[in-house]
């Protein structure tokens, strides 16, 4: 997993919590890297698990809600820190399309070794939008707060639906946006 959602995820439970919660989650998760990340790095999925159960645990929050918060924060992180990729679209469902037509694309150019989720749209009217997310690390819950984040950044409501299509050996699931009149 890329360093970069490491980094943010670092900043996202400082902000959420505080930096002494942090250091506490780091400790308390026997991590192989020590939990010192670059954003550049590619570091083991196990590690971010890791760090997810142990803000949970000391939370006491859902990891379904925890996945979902981060993916909004994730959200506003890329959208400021690369406003290049917002330059052509103007609305949450060509941005989607517009992620993995392009900014995947871009993204395995410069780090061959990253494993990016695959986004497939199913769907593409106005006010209407079906695609299927499919990865190995099974984050739908983070995949629900980016669309929600990027929803939010283009100033549009939308109901979020899913459905699981299936589990193993990837996860797929099928998101449904619907705008609000």
């Amino acid at each position: 997993m890329k360093g970069v959602v490491f980094t943010e995820f670092y900043e996202f439970v400082e902000s959420s919590f505080s930096p002494i919660f942090l250091q506490e989650v780091i400790n308390a998760s026997a991590l192989e890297s020590e939990g010192v990340y670059t954003a550049t790095g590619t570091y083991p999925f196990c590690e971010m698990g890791a760090l997810i159960s142990q803000v949970a645990q000391k939370s006491q929050l859902d990891v379904s809600e925890l996945l979902k918060s981060f993916g909004e924060h994730l959200f506003s992180y890329f959208s400021t820190s690369s406003p290049q990729h917002f330059e052509t679209v103007d609305n949450c469902f060509d941005f989607l399309t517009f992620v993995e037509s392009h900014i995947h694309v871009d993204v395995r150019k410069l780090y061959p070794d990253a494993e990016l989720p695959e986004f497939e749209c199913v769907e593409h009217t106005p006010e209407k939008y079906i695609m299927v997310y499919r990865s190995s690390r099974g984050l739908g819950d983070l995949c629900e707060g980016l669309i929600a984040g990027c929803l939010t950044f283009f100033g549009e409501e939308a109901t979020i639906s899913r459905r699981l299509l299936s589990s193993e050996p990837v996860t797929e699931i099928e998101f449904t946006l619907q705008k609000m009149p």
